[in-house]
């Protein structure tokens, strides 16, 4: 099996998303929701440690690039990068692709939904995941061959869930 690298996901402090101007904030998606589904996963550590970070990660925010859409293109990284945004509530993910998922890494987002039940929900900050207001940011491609392409720069979509739908990766 060769690994691709996919992107980046920068993940900062909910106190130094606070301080971010509103444009940028919608750039950034919330952990809560990836945390307590299970989704997020750090794989090949103990439970106990797993649990700790992710009792750290609940109160961050990401901005993740993909710079490789291997759905698409399986031999280079072609196209533009594309901002992606994390799920934020059941039935984003599809259900298939989190199982296919758990079982190659042997986990069960299940059973790490249930054990994370005691990690507390801080409030997210309401400039984060503007994919659901409709407001999602892409990059335009000059060259219009790219097929994740954007037209503008904002993107207004009457469904918010096509944009985390779109987003095929559970791991970060």
């Amino acid at each position: 099996m060769s690994l691709k690298l996919m992107g980046v996901e920068y993940i900062i402090s909910g106190k130094l998303f606070a301080g971010l101007p509103e444009q940028e904030k919608a750039l950034w998606h919330s952990h809560v929701h990836e945390v307590k589904s299970g989704q997020l996963i750090a794989p090949g550590i103990p439970e106990v440690a797993e649990h700790e970070r992710m009792e750290k990660l609940i109160h961050t925010y990401g901005k993740t690039w993909h710079t490789w859409h291997t759905d698409l293109d399986k031999d280079l990284p072609r196209g533009m990068p594309q901002l992606m945004m994390g799920f934020t509530a059941d039935g984003q993910a599809d259900p298939a692709m989190v199982a296919a998922r758990d079982a190659r890494l042997g986990v069960s987002s299940e059973d790490k939904r249930k054990r994370r039940a005691d990690i507390p929900e801080p409030a997210i900050d309401p400039g984060a995941d503007a994919w659901q207001q409709g407001r999602v940011v892409q990059l335009q491609d000059p060259t219009g061959a790219h097929a994740h392409d954007a037209r503008s720069n904002v993107k207004e979509r009457p469904n918010p869930d096509q944009n985390a739908a779109s987003n095929g990766s559970t791991e970060e």
